[in-house]
């Protein structure tokens, strides 16, 4: 749920209070749960939706930009633990690339976004999305590829503006 609700929000703290109401949505909601799909499809639907609705909070509420960053607030360090030593540019190489392309993920249409995360991030199969989304494998498909061409594009076209 955790991981889940960081790709979706991209901060930890906001992720972590995501978390903590899903388990009290379970907690509140188990006996509604139908058993269609599977328990842990239906956690993944009730998180997913807990993303998606805190999202559109927050656009409502205008407070701030959506955080699209996967780094610390005020240190801008990378959020990973690596025990092995990693040379200072390649990590702030991967810092420069994590930023582009989760800023280009943030600019995705939602079900494009939510089945390219679910997909790519989350490593989940086409029929697991499909049932979360409750749409078929082949809308779940069409969705992937719509956002990794779409991906391509814009990443092509930063790649393209930071050369010149």
């Amino acid at each position: 749920m955790l991981n889940t609700a960081i790709s979706f929000v991209q901060n930890h703290e906001w992720a972590e209070d995501i978390a903590q109401e899903v388990f009290i949505e379970i907690y509140q909601s188990i006996e509604k749960f139908n058993e269609q799909s599977s328990l842990g499809t239906w956690i993944y639907r009730v998180t997913v939706n807990k993303c998606l609705d805190g999202i559109r909070a927050q656009k409502r509420q205008k407070r701030f930009a959506f955080v699209t960053s996967l780094f610390h607030k005020d240190t801008g360090e990378l959020i990973y633990d690596s025990s092995n030593f990693e040379h200072p540019g390649i990590l702030a190489e991967r810092k420069e690339k994590s930023k582009y392309l989760f800023k280009v993920i943030e600019g995705l249409p939602g079900n494009q976004k939510t089945a390219f995360i679910l997909s790519q991030i989350e490593d989940l199969s086409q029929k697991e999305i499909a049932e979360i989304l409750n749409i078929s494998t082949k809308a779940v498909e069409s969705l992937i590829q719509r956002a990794k061409a779409s991906l391509r594009l814009k990443l092509e076209n930063i790649y393209e503006g930071r050369r010149k």
